[in-house]
Order: C-alpha cells, then sequence, then structure tokens
C-alpha cells in the first residue's frame, strides 16, 4: 500500500517538474521583460527594442549550432574568440578589395563575408580534428582554441582597433523591409536549423548520440563524423556573426566577441537544451537568447556594472541544469 502511494506521490511530482520545466522558459521571459518594462521607461521604446534584436542577434546565429553540439554531448568555448578573428579578418579582407584593388563594394562585400565564414569552417574543422581524431576533450580542445585564436585577433591587427570599414557597415546597422538586417539572417538561420534538427537524419543522429553514444555506435552511427560536421557548421556560424558584429559596431574589434559564447550557452541551456545531452529545441534557444539580450539591455540602462551580469547569468545556468537534473532524476525514479 505505502509502496503503490509512494509511486503515485513520485509520478505526481514528475509531472509538476516535467509542466515547469516545459513552460520555466516562457514564465521567465514574461517575467523578465515585465520587470524591464517598470525598470526603466526607455525599456518599451522602439528603437531599444530593435537594439535588443540587433545584439541578441549575433548571439542566435552563435548558439543554434551550439545548441546541436550540446545536445549531442560535447560543446565549443571558442565561438567568441572565432567572431573577433574572422571579422576581423574579413574587414581587412573588405577595406583591401575596395581601397587597394578597387573592387566593387557589393562584390567586395560578398568576398569578405565568403572569407570570414570560410576562415570559420578551417577553425571548426580543426576543432573536429583534435576532438574526433586525437580523443582531446571538447572542454579543453574548444578552450585552448578560444585562447590561440583570440591572440590570432589581436596578432592580426597588432592590438588596434580598425576605423572607416567603409560601407560593408550596412549588413550590421542597415535593415531590409524595415527589419534589421542581422535580424533577419538569424530568423532564416533559425528555420534552417529547426528544419536540420527536427527534420534531418543529422538531426536524428544528434539527439541519438547524446541520447545513447553507445547505443549510437552499436546502430551504426558514425559519431565522429556526425561531430565533424557540428563543429565545421559552428565555425561557419562563427565567422558569420564575425563579419556581422564588426558591421555593427562599425568597426573591425579583435577584442569584440568576448564572452559571446557563454551568453550563447546560458541561452541554450535556459531554453532547455540539457547539459547531459539529448535534449534541446531551437525555438527554446531562441527564446533563452532573447532573455539574455533583455537582462544585458535592462543592466545596461540602468548602469549596473558588467560584473552584475555575469554573476546572475551564472546563477540562471545552476538554476537551469538543476531543474534539469532533477527532472531527469525523477524520471529514472519514476
Amino acid at each position: 500500500m505505502n509502496k503503490t502511494v509512494d509511486m503515485k506521490a513520485n509520478k505526481k511530482t514528475h509531472i509538476i517538474q516535467t509542466i515547469f520545466k516545459k513552460y520555466m522558459i516562457y514564465i521567465l521571459f514574461i517575467a523578465i521583460f515585465a520587470i524591464s518594462s517598470f525598470a526603466s521607461p526607455a525599456f518599451l521604446k522602439v528603437s531599444n527594442l530593435v537594439n535588443i534584436l540587433r545584439q541578441t542577434a549575433i548571439y542566435a546565429i552563435i548558439a543554434f549550432p551550439i545548441t546541436m553540439l550540446i545536445i549531442s554531448g560535447v560543446t565549443d568555448l571558442s565561438p567568441g574568440s572565432v567572431a573577433a578573428f574572422t571579422g576581423v579578418a574579413g574587414i581587412v579582407a573588405y577595406v583591401d578589395l575596395t581601397t587597394k584593388m578597387g573592387v566593387n563594394a557589393v562584390l567586395a562585400g560578398l568576398l569578405a563575408v565568403a572569407y570570414s565564414i570560410l576562415l570559420g569552417i578551417i577553425i571548426g574543422f580543426v576543432n573536429g580534428i583534435i576532438i574526433t581524431r586525437f580523443k582531446v576533450p571538447a572542454f579543453m580542445a574548444t578552450l585552448a582554441m578560444m585562447t590561440s585564436i583570440r591572440g590570432a585577433a589581436l596578432l592580426y591587427t597588432g592590438g588596434n582597433v580598425i576605423y572607416q570599414i567603409g560601407d560593408i557597415a550596412v549588413l550590421g546597422k542597415g535593415s531590409i523591409i524595415g527589419i534589421p538586417i542581422p535580424v533577419l539572417i538569424m530568423l532564416i538561420l533559425f528555420v534552417f536549423f529547426t528544419i536540420l534538427l527536427k527534420k534531418t537524419m543529422y538531426g536524428r543522429y544528434i539527439y541519438a548520440i547524446g541520447g545513447n553514444e553507445e547505443a549510437a555506435v552499436a546502430s551504426g552511427i558514425n559519431v565522429n563524423k556526425i561531430r565533424m560536421i557540428s563543429y565545421i557548421v559552428q565555425g561557419a556560424m562563427g565567422g558569420l556573426a564575425g563579419i556581422l558584429l564588426m558591421c555593427r559596431l562599425n568597426t573591425g574589434q579583435p577584442t569584440a566577441g568576448e564572452g559571446y559564447e557563454f551568453d550563447a550557452i546560458t541561452g541554450a541551456v535556459l531554453g532547455g537544451t540539457s547539459f547531459t545531452g539529448g535534449e534541446g529545441t531551437m525555438f527554446g534557444t531562441l527564446v533563452g537568447i532573447l532573455i539574455v539580450g533583455m537582462i544585458n539591455n535592462i543592466f545596461n540602462l540602468l548602469s549596473v556594472q558588467s560584473y552584475y551580469h555575469q554573476i546572475l547569468k551564472g546563477v540562471l545556468i545552476v538554476v537551469a541544469v538543476i531543474i534539469d537534473m532533477r527532472g531527469k532524476n525523477s524520471k529514472v525514479t519514476a
């Protein structure tokens, strides 16, 4: 009798935790939006909301592929540094093409974007090789890449900021049919990654690897190949985010993008992506990234020191992970 009561209690607890976990991100979004609206009259201004979307678009472009990596059971700490290096390299290429070679601004812009993405792909490929072939843990491999590529960005520019980047700045500051270009790119990529994760064999393999890697291997899934592709995609998106970031800043800054990988990971985890793998959605990540963007924005509007940003985001990650782990434990118990 007591055993039956305990089973029913455990089942009820599991259901409550599941519901809370499912809707926590939306409750948090509404709460932060409401608090921010009351905290600063400037928050609800259209110009400020557009600014939030421009900023969070860069985080999201990095966060979408990071979501796939975390679902598969690994992560990447280098995207912020990759964005800095590929971004300044793309800007230098654009300036050289337009001022020294006389290339048309539109063509030069396309070549600069392609160059940034290509550099990102190369870096992602190197990350993938180190992790899949040399079996270096993803955390350590990408931490090393984060440090070395940041140094490469500073070396590339001599530690100097590149001013007067030219018309390519429109990619970060311009709009199409009233939608900021970075936001439009973010929305296109959101649809792409959602389809990739939910409707393709590659996406199903991502979930399978994260859910149970040994079972995935036993069923014939080439885990190394899938992870290699994932790191290449992550590198490509780091390159795209980098050139868009420099265009938004209207300068080539080798120190830009610092901490962006942690904002991306925070957004993914807040959105329900499990650190233990096997769970996560692109929509959840998008909402999580918007929450991170709102937090950054309201703290800036209120002139709160950046240290508090990091403290709050760290607390949010811990809470999200605790909820995730408790949900999994209760599922096992049930």
